[in-house]
């Protein structure tokens, strides 16, 4: 994992490093076991990212600690690595970092919980910065239009 391009490895699963943009949104998406396990095998197969304009390629599915995730989102090469995976009963979700090459320099949780009352919540916690000239240039434009 040495060629992530930051070292906090693994901060999206507790308190999030100073310097850098932080993102925490949370949904009920659903209610149930079958429900759950539909979403959390969308899930760690990249259906988020595709669902949001990348086209994705991945080393292996299920995603799993270590799997090399390969994204484009229009001219935007955007190479990752997971450096968190995991999937039991009530849980499931993972992690990736930023490899040189990608826009930003940071990491992304995408998480499932299926609580005990059925609830079924999707949370996605991520900070990042610019790590390339484009997203540098860009970033107070982009800081000021994401505080609107």
């Amino acid at each position: 994992m040495s060629d992530l391009t930051y070292p906090e490895i693994g901060a999206t699963a507790g308190v999030l490093p100073p310097g850098y943009h932080h993102v925490r949104a949370e949904r009920v998406i659903g209610r149930g076991r079958v429900a759950f396990e539909q979403a959390a095998d969308a899930l760690l197969r990249g259906a988020v990212q595709r669902r949001a304009g990348a086209t994705v390629r991945m080393s292996e599915t299920p995603l799993r600690i270590g799997t090399r995730i390969d994204m484009r989102l229009g001219p935007f090469r955007i190479p990752c690595l997971v450096v968190w995976a995991e999937r039991d009963d009530e849980h499931a979700g993972f992690a990736y970092g930023s490899l040189p090459g990608h826009p930003e320099s940071g990491e992304e949780r995408f998480e499932l919980t299926l609580a005990p009352t059925g609830e079924l919540t999707f949370t996605i916690t991520a900070f990042s910065r610019p790590g390339r000239w484009f997203t540098r240039l860009a970033w107070p434009v982009n800081r000021l239009s994401s505080a609107a």
